[in-house]
């Protein structure tokens, strides 16, 4: 039997965490993975149990922990969760609608440690964002909160999810990012999970998609803000086949958040915590990989099967399994398995097809 090579093996370096600290949310929007609302729901960590997670974390690694939902802020004990990891020397963020933050709450959120804030933002204007969050109002609050985390000196950056309704917008979505002040702009690709699987015919098409990272990387050499796509790991590939093309031309200074990356992260460098410490490659890959109340986590992060299998780039199927940028992409597993059942399939909505690999 031939062994596996190497290369084909991811390593296990934990680098990021989104941990869904409550479901519970104050909108309703279309695109939920989580298919949030009010609430509340049963099962959500306790305090302690938060504690004893952020302890297990911090004896193996140092990874960016995203304090997300749902909404965070409806958490009461947020901020005891905030600084309890921040003294364990872990880089606490998190990821909210803005419409929560009042001058008090963007006072506490500097003081409990959170080193930055993402703004979900999906629409340039009242009319388009409100309908794609579900409530009237909410952009008008999302700016507020920003202006009450600009006034307490918290780094935010706009994260945008693009789908057909926004596809039109999403350059005036990132002008604004930039005369509001933010530091990053973050674009993510639906995955058609949730609430969102009502809306999976507004998934882009992959033609779009590629037009849509193509533009992004060329914003890259001249813009103010850092830029990230997620789940859109073709974008990695797109940034490699360019790079050959466009020797000489250099994009800005990598941030730490860009270097760490690759193409997909779940299971190899990332991984998702739900509400009630279920361990997921992703959130939207909604596959259990181990309780956090029947197992440690560092014994879930290093054993589980499914992790293992998203770690072994062989095991990858169809074109992505024979893609000679593998490595930096590897294809959107969530997606795979929403739309064929198979986490290890090839990535739907690519148009890239393979050479030989090098």
């Amino acid at each position: 039997m031939t062994p596996k090579k190497s290369f084909l093996i991811l390593p296990n370096t934990l680098r990021m965490i989104a941990w869904e600290v409550t479901r519970m949310c104050n909108l309703s929007c279309l695109h939920c993975r989580a298919s949030s609302e009010r609430g509340p729901y049963e099962g959500e960590l306790t305090t302690g149990e938060c504690f004893s997670l952020l302890d297990d974390i911090a004896s193996f690694s140092t990874p960016v922990i995203i304090l997300t939902g749902g909404e965070p802020y409806l958490r009461e004990d947020i901020f005891e969760i905030a600084s309890y990891g921040d003294r364990k020397g872990l880089r606490m963020v998190l990821a909210t609608n803005g419409t929560l933050v009042t001058d008090e709450i963007a006072e506490k959120t500097r003081e409990s440690g959170i080193k930055r804030i993402s703004i979900s933002l999906d629409g340039p204007d009242a009319d388009s964002h409100d309908s794609f969050r579900g409530v009237s109002g909410a952009f008008e609050g999302s700016l507020q909160g920003i202006e009450n985390l600009k006034k307490a000196g918290v780094e935010f950056q706009i994260n945008t999810t693009i789908t057909r309704l926004n596809l039109h917008q999403i350059e005036d979505i990132y002008n604004l990012a930039i005369r509001l002040g933010a530091a990053g702009h973050h674009i993510f690709l639906l995955v058609p999970t949730g609430r969102a699987r009502e809306m999976a015919d507004q998934e882009i098409s992959s033609e779009d998609y590629e037009r849509t990272l193509n533009w992004f990387y060329e914003k890259s050499f001249t813009s103010p803000l850092q830029l990230k796509a997620t789940c859109a790991p073709q974008y990695y590939r797109i940034v490699h086949q360019r790079k050959k093309e466009e020797r000489g031309k250099t994009q800005k200074e990598e941030t730490p958040l860009h270097t760490m990356t690759r193409g997909c992260m779940g299971g190899s460098s990332f991984c998702f915590i739900s509400h009630t410490g279920q361990v997921q490659p992703c959130g939207f890959l909604e596959i259990n990989c181990g309780q956090l109340k029947e197992k440690g986590f560092l014994d879930i992060w290093n054993n589980s099967p499914v992790f293992r299998d998203l770690r072994d780039l062989s095991l990858l199927e169809g074109k992505c399994g024979r893609c000679e940028f593998v490595k930096v992409c590897g294809g959107c597993r969530a997606r795979a398995y929403e739309i064929g059942g198979n986490y290890l399939a090839e990535e739907p909505f690519c148009v890239y097809e393979p050479g030989e690999k090098n």
